[in-house]
């Protein structure tokens, strides 16, 4: 046993809150319902946290057919998926994706809750990821990100206050690797799944976005910035691609398959 699976987490809504679960079965993309819906403005593109912080505070769940979004000072949305909407082209990071739209009432609820004009998505299609061959939904470019529990605990002995995990919204959170042990590896097995390393996660502004209060600060970029840029970005974590679908538990061994070759 090369580390331990601590942590499996699930957002539904793009830039919601995330869903902590304790077993969960990995699909092609990704952990089940992971950013299956998404707010976009009248035109279509997509909304996120790097446009209103306050997104933090959404509290999403969903169960397959029915959405719940609770937030401070509204009532709860209690929405019933809808696949039969209207179909639009919508775009995520500046490329093209398909939503069915699911309709005015959550739009209104959505619009009002943000202040903001915009319209509640519903993925659709096939949106192949940038790299490695693998599939997601509403995600920024990939299905899973991977971070060592070591890596938050280095950054945090460098900061002046601590950080929760919740910053970086990773999909699994793994002890045992060591600091930026994920950096080094391509292939991890955790029960009958296997999962590839694609690429390093280049991070933006949501980082500095406290998830409990929607207020943001200078950290941790600034911090980070000092020692893990490259690639023109600030790296933090994994994305990652399922090579090997199986059910994922916290708690269950994580298994080192394949070094990142070095060089």
């Amino acid at each position: 046993m090369d580390g331990t699976l601590t942590e499996l987490n699930a957002y539904p809504l793009k830039s919601g809150g995330g869903t902590a679960l304790r077993s969960a079965e990995l699909t092609e993309r990704g952990l089940p319902f992971d950013r299956e819906f998404m707010l976009v403005t009248p035109e279509g593109r997509f909304l996120s946290q790097r446009d209103f912080g306050r997104m933090a505070l959404m509290r999403p769940s969903y169960d397959g057919e029915i959405l719940t979004v609770d937030a401070p000072g509204a009532l709860s949305l209690v929405h019933k998926a809808v696949d039969d909407g209207e179909v639009r082209d919508v775009t995520v990071q500046r490329k093209e994706c398909q939503g069915v739209d699911q309709g005015d009432e959550a739009a209104a609820w959505f619009s009002d809750l943000l202040g903001h004009g915009c319209r509640l998505m519903r993925f659709t299609g096939h949106r192949p990821t940038s790299r490695g061959g693998g599939e997601v939904m509403f995600a920024d470019g990939y299905p899973l990100l991977v971070i060592s529990a070591e890596s938050l605990a280095d950054l945090n002995a460098r900061l002046d206050e601590p950080l929760p995990m919740n910053r970086f919204r990773p999909s699994l959170v793994i002890e045992g690797l060591g600091p930026y042990g994920e950096d080094g590896v391509r292939l991890l097995r955790i029960g009958e799944a296997v999962i590839e390393m694609v690429k390093p996660c280049s991070r933006c502004v949501v980082t500095t976005t406290d998830q409990r209060t929607g207020e943001r600060g200078r950290e941790p970029l600034r911090t980070l910035a000092s020692y893990r840029t490259w690639d023109r970005g600030i790296q933090f974590g994994q994305n990652c691609v399922p090579r090997a679908l199986g059910t994922l538990t916290v708690g269950d061994p994580v298994e080192i398959v394949a070094p990142r070759p070095s060089g």
